[in-house]
């Protein structure tokens, strides 16, 4: 089993992270923000990877502390899951259509952190969460994970439906990066025998 376990406690947050790459897409989520438990229930459900994550943190300053460790804590166990990542698939993409929105994502799991966001909202909140928390939470999964994460919105005019299939779009390219190709034979897929170098 492809599990990772991570405690982060910090004078912002105190974080519980537990995940299963080969799970079944459960989830048991809370950070303390409305909108923030849906999409990372999103990413959970439809990347297939079974997800724990609980957050205590600085609301009272604002959400970014939050937001950001979170992201930094499930990126933190996504490496530790993958080990030396032998076998795995490494790359994924998806189109995600929500009603009048389409997005494209593409990852590499790389081992080196490399981020691109083409995305915009017109609305500074979604629920209570600010919306330009979205790409930070992204630019540091990217980080922590190494992943080379590519986002962009092809077009769509809800704000929630923007975000949501920006979500979906990348649990579904993770879904497909992560999986293991038995032709692989547990090798490590770059011709220079390890990633991240």
């Amino acid at each position: 089993m492809r599990t990772a376990r991570i405690e982060r406690k910090t004078h912002e947050t105190d974080i519980f992270v537990e995940l299963n790459l080969d799970g079944t897409g459960q989830f048991d989520v809370s950070t303390g923000i409305g909108f923030l438990d849906h999409m990372v229930e999103q990413f959970s459900r439809h990347s297939l990877i079974d997800l724990t994550c609980r957050i205590k943190g600085d609301l009272h300053v604002d959400q970014h502390h939050t937001t950001e460790d979170c992201a930094l804590a499930i990126g933190q166990a996504l490496t530790q899951a993958l080990g030396d990542k032998g076998g795995i698939v490494r790359y994924g993409h998806a189109y995600s259509p929500m009603d009048e929105t389409l997005s494209r994502v593409a990852v590499d799991i790389s081992g080196r952190p490399y981020f691109v966001w083409k995305a915009a909202f017109t609305q500074a909140r979604l629920g209570e969460m600010d919306t330009e928390l979205f790409e930070h939470w992204f630019h540091s999964i990217a980080q922590t994970a190494g992943l080379t994460l590519h986002i962009e919105l092809l077009y769509g005019a809800n704000n929630h439906h923007i975000c949501e299939s920006i979500y979906k779009g990348f649990a579904r390219a993770m879904r497909a990066a992560v999986e293991i190709d038995p032709r692989k034979q547990g090798a490590v897929p770059s011709t220079k025998g390890i990633l991240g170098g």
